[in-house]
């Protein structure tokens, strides 16, 4: 299959990569490196994005950017960066993409478990999540010629436990392997409207 990766360099998308790989073609996208660059905010360059791609058989998006601060320092603003970045961002590659894919193709969005499980200072990760999955559940049922989409919830990455360790007191690390087995199940697999949590 001929895939798209959006946040192909990142710690999730790198496991992502490293899984599908191995069996398929990767056009690998990033805000600043891959082989073709993208800011997921900006709809128009989406669009560039899937023009310059042409037809291919899946999508997976692993990139947008939420704020993490307690609730009584959150300002309006604040909000907006997730949901203009992690969610829209998601929303409008999904929306955009039903043009270029291939009759029975995929597309697989990340959400993350900072939505059903609670942590100190992820209120507004939590709202983000939690709006994907349902993103996805609803359009699972409306998207034409078997197009799918699922979502993959990823917790903490061992690769990532340096960095946010501190956010997540008690919580064991998952692998890279298995988070990119989770997206595999997505693209490779029949399900839709599915939510693949790595826990």
């Amino acid at each position: 299959m001929k895939l798209i990766i959006i946040g192909a360099n990142g710690t999730v998308g790198s496991a992502i990569s490293n899984e599908l790989g191995a069996r398929h073609e990767l056009i690998r996208v990033g805000k600043s490196s891959g082989d073709i660059q993208l800011d997921i905010s900006n709809s128009e360059q989406i669009q560039v994005l899937f023009a310059r791609t042409g037809k291919v058989d899946g999508v997976v998006v692993a990139a947008g950017h939420v704020h993490f601060a307690p609730l009584g320092e959150i300002e309006e603003q604040h909000y907006h960066i997730g949901l203009n970045s992690k969610l829209m961002g998601q929303v409008n590659v999904a929306r955009i993409a039903q043009d270029y894919l291939h009759d029975g193709g995929s597309i697989t969005l990340t959400s993350g478990f900072v939505g059903d499980i609670q942590i100190r200072a992820g209120a507004s990760a939590a709202m983000v999540n939690g709006a994907i999955e349902g993103f996805v559940r609803g359009a699972a049922i409306e998207l034409p010629r078997g197009l799918r989409i699922n979502v993959v919830s990823p917790g903490l990455l061992e690769a990532s436990v340096a960095a946010l360790g501190s956010f997540f007191p008690g919580f064991e690390a998952v692998s890279a392997k298995r988070v990119g087995l989770a997206y595999a199940r997505s693209v490779e697999g029949a399900q839709t409207g599915q939510v693949y949590a790595v826990r």
